[in-house]
């Protein structure tokens, strides 16, 4: 079980980037029924540590902190500085020892360099990608996508992408509800999938032409409805292929993925919060059999319907059900 979460401030470090990891695994919402950690920030020689910003950070805690950590995050800093070699030893330990790492931005740069994204898909920014694959062309480098999660090792791209590959590793550990109430306490989205493009198109709307806002709370509110492109782009008032171009200009992904993936969003709140049976849960969501959701549910999550339930219903309550 994670519990034990560090983040190393390497001299340069993002402050923002830093703050990321600080704001999903550094606050305790113990008291809104969501997991708390043990958390620690650490660096290689404690003391004052130069930010990319202009201002230094104190840190007490060295490297021997992290060597129990469940995960060790490193997030974007000076990437033309030598790494110092006692954090690609413990990142390497790391991993060795069954335990997760996390890289936002250009933090991939560091794992890459200790030698843990060896033989792993990987990201980074999009903005540092021709220089990361021109340093480690050995390495399967996955462009715009917001993050990649390949065994105990997430790699994550630029900036805000962080938070989606911090929520990840929540979702996973204590399923989509906690990490739902940590999205909702730091008014972000609960979900975008790691294989949406990093950026958008189009993030604002030109002025001659309407925002799909309401059309995707729409969505939203009828997952369980059968719909195609043809019928949105109708209710959109846009022809297919127009409305195929404003979707991915506005949300950065398909109308297809996006769909599937609020949809499979919906079926795990389901699958944590009710008794539901997984056949109803599969209607109730959008994918008319308990075998279609059970296909999406392996492929996206590595697990099935009836696994997530009961690694992840409230109160490990949920009633037997019979194998489908």
């Amino acid at each position: 079980m994670l519990r034990d979460v560090v983040v190393l401030a390497l001299p340069g470090v993002a402050p923002f980037e830093l703050g990321v990891v600080c704001e999903v695994f550094g606050t305790d919402r113990s008291a809104d029924g969501l997991p708390a950690f043990d958390f620690s920030v650490v660096t290689p020689a404690p003391g004052r540590v130069p930010t990319a910003s202009g201002f230094d950070l104190v840190v007490d805690e060295g490297l021997e902190r992290a060597a129990r950590a469940d995960l060790v995050c490193v997030p974007a800093a000076e990437m033309d500085r030598a790494v110092d070699p006692s954090v690609l030893a413990l990142l390497r330990r790391t991993v060795e020892r069954g335990a997760r790492v996390l890289s936002v931005c250009s933090g991939a740069f560091v794992l890459a360099e200790a030698g843990v994204l060896d033989g792993r898909r990987c990201t980074t920014h999009w903005y540092h990608l021709a220089e990361f694959e021109s340093r480690y062309p050995q390495l399967d480098t996955v462009c715009d996508v917001l993050y990649v999660q390949d065994g105990p090792v997430v790699t994550s791209a630029g900036t805000a992408s962080g938070i989606d590959a911090c929520l990840q590793i929540v979702r996973d550990e204590f399923g989509a509800a906690a990490a739902n109430g940590i999205a909702r306490r730091m008014v972000v989205p609960p979900h975008r999938d790691g294989g949406q493009a990093q950026y958008i198109d189009n993030p604002v709307p030109e002025v001659d032409a309407d925002t799909l806002a309401p059309l995707l709370d729409w969505m939203r509110e009828h997952l369980g409805q059968t719909v195609s492109v043809d019928d949105l782009a109708r209710r959109a008032h846009l022809s297919p292929r127009t409305f195929a171009r404003r979707f991915r200009a506005e949300t950065g992904t398909t109308p297809h993925q996006w769909l599937t993936q609020q949809r499979l969003h919906y079926a795990e709140q389901l699958l944590e919060q009710t008794h539901e049976p997984v056949e109803r849960v599969a209607t109730m969501a959008g994918f008319g059999s308990a075998t279609v959701l059970r296909h999406h549910f392996v492929r996206r999550r590595g697990t099935s319907p009836q696994s997530y339930r009961r690694a992840f219903r409230r109160g490990n309550d949920a009633p037997h059900e019979r194998s489908r």
